[in-house]
C-alpha cells in the first residue's frame, strides 16, 4: 500500500511556517514528512533556505511523523563524517526517526564553498564513498578512512543513531543512476512516475521502497495556482541536467523566462478539484512507489490541509 506524505520545502518557507507545516500534515492525516536540504532557493521568489538540520530539530518537539531528507548532498558543501553527525542526532531527536536520502547535488547549494563543480561521473563516485563512511560511522564504532575523496581519522559517533544504523535512501533520475544506486542504496527516490525506471532499479538488484515527491497548488481560484506555480516554482518545468548545473538563483531565473504560464497549467495539479490531485497521486502509486510526498506550493496552506484531509486523502484510501 503507498502511504502519503506532506513534503515541506526549505526554498520556500521560513522555519516557524515549516514546522506550522509539520503539524498541519499530522493532524491532516498525512503519516510522514520529507523535508529539502538546500544552501539556496532556485530563484530569490522562493526567499528562503534555512539550515535543514537546525528545522529538523525543531520538528522533533512538534511531531511523532518520520522524516525523510529529500535529499541531502554529502558530498561537497558537507563532508560525510559531520553529515552522519547531523542524521544521527537527527534519529535520535525525531520521535518518528529519521532516513536519510541523498543525491550527487546541484551545482546551486553544493560550489558555495568555491569547490570545483565535478562531472556527474565522479560525484556519482563520491556519493558511493561517502555513503560507505557515514554507514560505517552510524555503528558507533571508531572509524578511520583513507579513501580516493574522503578522509576520517578516529572518528566515533557517540551519539549514534537509535539502531546502530540509517536507512540511507538514493536519489536517481535516469536509468543508469537507478542501475548504480541499486547496488548500495535502502531504496530509491525519484520524482517522477516512471515505472520503467523503477523496473530497472528492481532488475539491478536495488531493495527497499520507492520514493518520490510532487508539487501541487491548491486554490479555490485555478488560475491563482497556475499563476502562483508560474511565479515561485517554474523550475519544476527545467528539463534535462540544466537544474544540476546552473549555480545560481539569477541563473535559474533566466532559464525559465522559457517557462510560460500555459506550461505550467499542462504540467502541474492546480485548483480544487478533488479527483485531479487524487488521480496525479494514484499514478504514483500505480507506478510502483510505496512513499509520495506532496507539497503545496505557496501561502494557502490552511486550505490546502483542509482540502487534503477532507477531499483527498481519504479518496486513497
Amino acid at each position: 500500500m503507498t502511504a502519503f506524505g506532506y513534503f515541506l520545502s526549505c526554498e520556500e518557507f521560513t522555519p516557524a511556517q515549516l514546522v506550522d507545516q509539520a503539524r498541519r500534515a499530522e493532524a491532516a492525516g498525512f503519516t510522514r514528512l520529507a523535508i529539502s536540504d538546500h544552501f539556496h532557493p532556485w530563484n530569490d521568489e522562493q526567499g528562503s533556505s534555512p539550515f535543514v538540520w537546525g528545522v529538523i530539530g525543531a520538528l522533533s518537539q512538534v511531531t511523532a511523523l518520520p522524516v525523510t531528507t529529500l535529499v541531502t548532498c554529502p558530498t561537497v558543501r558537507l563532508h560525510p563524517a559531520v553529515t552522519a553527525q547531523a542524521a544521527a542526532t537527527a534519529d535520535v531527536q525525531l520521535p518518528g526517526g529519521l532516513r536519510l536520502g541523498v543525491g550527487t547535488g546541484e551545482a546551486l547549494n553544493e560550489h558555495v564553498l568555491g569547490d570545483r563543480w565535478p562531472p556527474y561521473e565522479q560525484r556519482a563516485e563520491m556519493l558511493e564513498e561517502a555513503v560507505a563512511v557515514m554507514r560505517e560511522l552510524f555503528t558507533g564504532g571508531q572509524v578511520s578512512h583513507w579513501g580516493t575523496y574522503y578522509t576520517v581519522e578516529n572518528a566515533r559517533l557517540y551519539t549514534a543513531p537509535r539502531e546502530g544504523r540509517l536507512p540511507v535512501l538514493v536519489s536517481a533520475f535516469g536509468a543508469k543512476a537507478a542501475e548504480r544506486a541499486a547496488g548500495f542504496a535502502d531504496g530509491l527516490v525519484t520524482m517522477t512516475p516512471d515505472t520503467g525506471l523503477i523496473d530497472r532499479y528492481r532488475a539491478a538488484g536495488g531493495r527497499g521502497p520507492v520514493v518520490g515527491g510532487v508539487k501541487v497548488c491548491w486554490s479555490a481560484d485555478r488560475q491563482r495556482a497556475v499563476k502562483t506555480v508560474h511565479r515561485l516554482w517554474p523550475s519544476e518545468l527545467l528539463p534535462g541536467e540544466l537544474a544540476q548545473v546552473l549555480p545560481t538563483p539569477a541563473h535559474f531565473e533566466q532559464a525559465t523566462e522559457l517557462i510560460t504560464e500555459e506550461m505550467v497549467e499542462q504540467s502541474v495539479t492546480c485548483g480544487d478539484d478533488p479527483a485531479e490531485h487524487a488521480a496525479r497521486l494514484d499514478g504514483y502509486r500505480r507506478a510502483g512507489f510505496d512513499e509520495v510526498y506532496v507539497g503545496q506550493i505557496g501561502d494557502e496552506q490552511e486550505g490546502f490541509f483542509d482540502f487534503y484531509r477532507e477531499r483527498v486523502l481519504p479518496r486513497l484510501g
